[in-house]
């Protein structure tokens, strides 16, 4: 049985307003509360017998050394138990090893099988807000960050106490004094240690930022680099990379140059040459003026320098919780975050008229970002939304979909509000196309059958063909198998019309649609406006326009300023009332002319 339970708090994201108080890495690992304090008694047990080695290489020298006779079946006796509790305590470690990592298996498993199942329910928007490396850092390396939790720490820090509390107990048997000597590496470690961990927290917060900014200009220039290149910025492009990497080393080396005293102060307290150095030291002082024996001195050098160096596991397991609390908040973050509201009343629209009823939208709460709107899509018309950037436009044809739900007004398809109708059903009813292509690293013929997944070649096939990218993808190395990002290498037009050719097969009524020719050249977008005609015959159409010229023949054009629509009607209309329309209509003659 897996040791992570599907009704769990891993895999039961609550909202933000209920978020439980406390550790956040507690609360993602008690569901492996039990398995894990099983792993630690077995680890305590290994630990406790780890020591018993040594204690029996001292006790075989104190009689060995005795006065008098040497007691061989005495000495004999000793070394056998202290060979047994080595083969015990290797027994012991292992079982409590394979128990943790076989327990981080399943836990990272559902951690990232829950993150995906939360992403999968936020609203759209959501990821608008979020750069690619913030999210890549909590599914994949804060995820890995809680493996040493999970694998390691616990039991490490259990062995880290039990191994110099054994041996202590043992020495302070032997000679309280000189066990109280034996502490002193220990408690001048821990001084020059806390004087390192000073404002840990606050340096560790600007560490990941700075790492979120190299992950995330990563990905943007690897994903962006075909169109960085077709337009000369590819040097620019790999400056803003190089820039934050040297961003991030910059702070992580002024971080680090103000530890290395501390830390090479720290570790030099609690090496074992030092512990042996003072215990050796006050030792023989001690002996020399008879408040202790000679041959009890011996198993003080011979445990003493290993207490230091487990604390010093301590330490490091300390750094590995705070590396984990951090990874663990934001994991807890993305698993907190709210999904879309469902209606326990899902209702089926009747019909694809899409109505904007005095519809306004917020941000950040204070400034409307649209406002006021008051907006038909009859059944089988093309509306347009044009206007300058920042305008509105691409907020307002979003919020048709979901990706935020307004502030304000309401949004219905076919009489029915949106939130409403349930999610899988208003994705049958509202398709997307947008400039942004994302081809998933599935095979070509699944990235267009991704609402369908089972749909017959047959009907990819003509999908594909209504797009104009059946014949390119015929000549990839394994045709309609091939992998995208493998062996099916397309460029951003060819991209784009796989993209269409996915919305062709998803036959969604309702479609909103980015213009997908705005950063494309002549002979690509020449293409893809064929593949466009054919996918919205007898579909009510909300498009984002960049280039005017490609909706003159729209049945209603909305200007946008500052999320209001100002003017509204056909192409004719708006141009013979000389006002923001026909402003934006001639500054885009020009730039076909300068162009």
């Amino acid at each position: 049985m897996s040791v992570v339970d599907a009704t769990s708090p891993v895999a039961a994201p609550v909202a933000e307003e209920s978020r439980p108080t406390g550790s956040s890495v507690g609360r993602l690992v008690r569901p492996l509360k039990r398995t894990l304090a099983i792993a630690c008694v077995l680890q305590a047990t290994s630990s406790a017998l780890g020591v018993m080695p040594f204690i029996a290489v001292a006790e075989i020298g104190r009689v060995l050394l005795a006065e008098g006779p040497t007691d061989e079946g005495k000495a004999w006796l000793i070394a056998g138990l202290g060979a047994g509790a080595m083969l015990l305590q290797f027994m012991f470690k292992m079982a409590s090893g394979a128990i943790t990592h076989f327990a981080d298996v399943d836990f990272q498993f559902y951690l990232r099988r829950s993150m995906a199942a939360q992403l999968s329910t936020v609203p759209l928007g959501w990821f608008n807000d979020r750069n690619a490396g913030a999210v890549k850092k909590a599914l994949e390396d804060d995820v890995s960050t809680l493996h040493h939790i999970v694998g390691h720490s616990y039991t490490n820090i259990v062995g880290a106490l039990v191994t110099p509390v054994t041996a202590l107990v043992y020495l302070f048997i032997i000679d309280w004094r000189m066990a109280l000597v034996a502490l002193i590496p220990i408690v001048g470690g821990i001084v020059l240690y806390g004087f390192m961990y000073r404002g840990f927290g606050e340096k560790m917060v600007a560490y990941d930022r700075a790492l979120e900014d190299v992950n995330a200009s990563s990905v943007a220039f690897v994903q962006g680099i075909a169109v960085v290149k077709t337009f000369g910025q590819a040097r620019r492009s790999y400056r803003q990379f190089v820039e934050h990497a040297n961003r991030f080393v910059d702070y992580f080396w002024e971080w680090v140059r103000g530890q290395i005293p501390w830390i090479s102060a720290g570790n030099t307290v609690m090496s074992p040459i030092f512990a042996m150095v003072v215990i050796v030291a006050i030792g023989l002082a001690m002996t020399a003026s008879g408040a202790i024996a000679a041959i009890d001195l011996l198993p003080f050098i011979i445990l003493g320098p290993s207490l230091a160096a487990a604390f010093l596991t301590l330490s490091f397991a300390q750094n590995d919780l705070m590396l984990a609390q951090r990874a663990a908040d934001r994991v807890a973050a993305v698993l907190d975050t709210p999904s879309l509201p469902e209606s326990d009343l899902a209702r089926t629209p009747v019909g694809t008229r899409v109505s904007f009823e005095h519809v306004g939208f917020s941000y950040d709460g204070k400034n409307e970002a649209v406002r006021g709107i008051d907006l038909a899509l009859e059944p089988g018309t093309v509306t347009a939304l044009v206007g300058a950037s920042g305008s509105g436009k691409s907020t307002l044809a979003r919020l048709l979909p979901r990706f935020w739900d307004p502030t304000e007004g309401q949004i219905t398809i076919g009489g029915v509000p949106v939130d409403e109708i349930a999610s899988d059903e208003l994705y049958r009813q509202v398709g997307l196309v947008f400039q942004d292509v994302q081809l998933l690293r599935m095979s070509i013929r699944d990235n267009i059958a991704l609402a369908r997944p089972d749909a017959p070649l047959a009907d990819v096939e003509q999908a594909a063909r209504a797009a104009q990218i059946h014949e390119r993808i015929l000549e990839l190395p394994r045709g309609y198998d091939s992998v995208a990002g493998e062996d099916a290498l397309l460029s951003g037009g060819e991209a784009q019309r796989v993209s269409i050719a996915r919305a062709v097969l998803a036959d969604a009524p309702i479609l909103v649609l980015d213009e997908a020719t705005a950063f494309a050249d002549p002979e690509a977008e020449a293409s893809i406006q064929d593949a466009l005609s054919e996918l919205i015959v007898g579909r009510t159409l909300l498009v984002i326009a960049h280039r005017l010229h490609t909706i003159v023949g729209a049945d209603q054009i909305c200007v946008l300023d500052a999320g209001q629509i100002v003017e509204r009607g056909t192409h004719e209309e708006l141009l013979a009332r000389e006002g923001a329309y026909r402003r934006l209509w001639e500054a885009s003659q020009i730039g076909q002319v300068v162009g």
